[in-house]
């Protein structure tokens, strides 16, 4: 299980205020932390950092659909 102690969690600047958004934890080292934003104590993946990048770029570029 991967310590997320010290996390930073952040919102896209995009997210808008209906509480339908997850945040961000990128100050890690060696991990990206994401988590629901309407359950801060709830669980919380972690990802690689060129893994984190990857699926940013793929949203980005429409490779990825809800």
């Amino acid at each position: 299980m991967t310590d997320l102690v010290g996390a930073v969690w952040r919102t896209s600047s995009r997210s808008n205020d209906q509480g339908l958004c997850v945040e961000v934890a990128d100050n890690l080292v060696g991990v990206v932390g994401v988590r629901d934003s309407k359950d801060p104590a709830g669980p919380a993946l972690t990802v690689s950092p060129p893994g984190w990048t990857a699926f940013v770029r793929a949203l980005r570029a429409g490779r990825l659909r809800p």
